[in-house]
C-alpha cells in the first residue's frame, strides 16, 4: 500500500505508529517482535517519536532487533547502520543487549559473519526465516538494503545472509537477501524527498527491471506498506 503524506515529519509518525501496532500485534500473539531496522537518515524522524511521545506504548524487553543491511565497518564508524541506531533509538529504549545483533563484528571477514548472522536468525526468527517487520529504505538509484544495481547478490536464492564486495564503494556490505525479505509479515519502506521521485515512480509504475531498480524485488507473503512524502511522490 502505497501511502503519500504532505510532509516527511507525517510520514515518519505514520511510520512509528505502524511499528508499535506490529509490535502489539506480535507481542499479544507470541510474546515477542523481530524487527529489521535500515539506515540513512530516513528513519531519524521514526526513532525520534518511538524515544518520546510513543515510548510507553512499547514493551521494549520483548523485542529483537536486527537490521536490513550494513557497511562493513566498526560500530563506531560514522557510516555504521547500527552505530547510528543506537545513538539515535537504541540507546533511549530499554531492549536487553542481547537481543539487538548489529550486523557486525570484530575479527571474522564479512562473508564468515553472514553465515553467523544467519545462524542467529534461524534461532530467533518464527520458522527461521519470518520477520514480523522489516523496514526499507530505497536509494536515489532504486536500491534497497545492499541490493544494488547491476550486482549479483539481486539473484541470490538461498542464503538468507549474503556479504560481497561493492567494487563502486571500495567496500564490503552484508545484507538480508531478497527470500528473506520476501517472507516477512511486513515490509515497510520509508522514502523521502525530490531526489527519490525518479526511482520511486519506476519501481511502483515502471516496468520490472530488477537489474536497474531492485527495490521492485521486494514482493513479501504479507503486507508491503510505503511511507513516501509529496516530493518524493511527485511523479506518480
Amino acid at each position: 500500500m502505497l501511502n503519500i503524506y504532505q510532509t516527511k515529519e507525517e510520514a515518519s509518525r505514520a511510520a512509528a505508529q505502524h511499528f508499535v501496532e506490529r509490535a502489539k500485534l506480535a507481542i499479544e500473539a507470541k510474546a515477542k517482535f523481530t524487527v529489521a531496522l535500515t539506515g540513512g537518515s530516513s528513519p531519524a524522524g521514526m526513532y525520534d517519536l518511538l524515544t518520546t511521545e510513543f515510548k510507553d506504548q512499547v514493551d521494549w524487553d520483548k523485542i529483537f532487533i536486527f537490521w536490513g543491511d550494513e557497511r562493513w565497518v566498526p560500530i563506531e564508524d560514522d557510516r555504521s547502520n547500527a552505530g547510528n541506531a543506537f545513538k539515535d533509538f537504541l540507546n533511549k529504549v530499554a531492549i536487553p543487549n542481547e537481543q539487538i545483533f548489529p550486523m557486525y563484528k570484530e575479527g571474522i571477514s564479512a562473508e564468515d559473519y553472514a553465515k553467523e548472522y544467519s545462524a542467529i536468525l534461524d534461532q530467533v526468527l518464527e520458522d527461521g526465516k519470518t520477520f514480523d517487520l522489516i523496514f526499507l529504505g530505497m536509494g536515489d538509484d532504486g536500491h534497497t538494503a545492499s541490493l544494488f544495481p547491476g550486482e549479483d547478490i539481486i539473484h541470490e536464492k538461498e542464503k538468507k545472509v549474503d556479504a560481497y564486495f561493492l567494487e563502486p564503494q571500495d567496500m564490503y556490505r552484508i545484507t538480508l537477501t531478497a527470500p528473506l525479505l520476501n517472507s516477512a509479515k511486513s515490509v515497510a519502506f520509508i522514502a523521502f524527498g525530490a531526489k527519490k521521485a525518479d526511482a520511486l515512480f519506476e519501481v511502483i509504475k515502471g516496468e520490472k527491471n530488477i537489474e536497474k531498480y531492485p527495490s521492485q524485488i521486494i514482493d513479501p507473503k504479507g503486507e508491503l506498506m510505503w511511507y513516501v512524502d509529496k516530493e518524493a511522490a511527485a511523479r506518480i
